[in-house]
C-alpha cells in the first residue's frame, strides 16, 4: 500500500485495501487510504502480534491456536450485516473478550515505545471507538504518530461515522511506514516483556 501510494497509484492501493480491512475502497483518495492503513496497522498490531504472544504466554501453543481460531472466525463472520447478524454476533463477542487484555497491553506498549502523547490520547480517546478494543490501539497510535484517526467509513454500502481520536493532522502517505515501524517496535517490546516474565 505504501509503495503504491508513494508512486501515486491510487487504483492499485484501492485494490489492496481488502487485504487489510473490510472498508469499501471505492472513491477513497490517497489521504483516506492512508488513514485506513494506519488504523488497520494499529488494530492488527494487537490482533496479529501482541494478542497471540499474550495467549501463547498464558496457555502455550493451545492458547495461541485458540486465539487465532477465535480471531479468524470473527474476521470471517463477525460483521454487522443481515447475512451474519444472528450467526456472527457470538464470534464477535468472543473476539472482544479474547482481545480485551491484549488491546490494552498494546496501547500501553505504544505509549512506552513513543512517549506521553500516546498515553494521553489513549486515556482520553480510546473509549470513543465503537469497538472496546480497537479504539485503544488506534487512539494510542494517533497520539504516537501525531495524527487524527476516525471519521467516515463505508462498509459494503453501510456508512459509519467514527469519533475522531488524536489532535494532529489527517494521516498522510508517509505515516504508513511510520505506523509499520511503530508496530514492529511494539511487537518486539511485547515479545521481550513476555520472555522476561516467563
Amino acid at each position: 500500500m505504501a509503495r503504491a501510494l508513494e508512486h501515486g497509484d491510487v487504483e492499485a492501493a484501492r485494490g489492496r485495501l481488502s487485504h487489510l480491512c473490510a472498508r469499501d475502497p471505492k472513491g477513497l483518495d490517497a489521504a483516506a487510504l492512508s488513514r485506513a492503513v494506519v488504523e488497520s496497522v494499529a488494530e492488527n498490531t494487537s490482533d496479529a502480534s501482541v494478542a497471540p504472544l499474550v495467549w501463547g504466554a498464558v496457555a502455550g501453543i493451545p492458547g495461541l491456536l485458540m486465539y487465532r481460531a477465535v480471531n479468524t472466525l470473527d474476521a470471517m463472520v463477525g460483521y454487522r450485516s443481515p447475512r451474519y447478524e444472528r450467526f456472527g454476533w457470538a464470534s464477535a463477542r468472543l473476539d472482544d473478550v479474547a482481545n480485551w487484555v491484549p488491546a490494552r497491553v498494546t496501547g500501553g506498549l505504544v505509549a512506552l515505545c513513543s512517549g506521553r502523547d500516546a498515553w494521553r490520547v489513549l486515556v482520553r480517546d480510546g473509549k470513543k471507538h465503537p469497538s472496546p478494543n480497537a479504539g485503544r490501539c488506534e487512539a494510542a497510535f494517533a497520539g504516537a504518530l501525531g495524527v487524527r484517526l476516525g471519521g467516515v467509513n463505508a462498509y459494503g454500502g453501510r456508512v459509519e461515522q467514527r469519533p475522531e481520536m488524536g489532535d494532529g493532522r489527517a494521516p498522510e502517505v508517509k505515516d504508513i511506514r511510520r505506523a509499520v515501524g511503530l508496530s514492529a517496535a511494539v511487537t518486539f517490546a511485547a515479545a521481550a516483556l513476555i520472555w522476561s516474565v516467563r
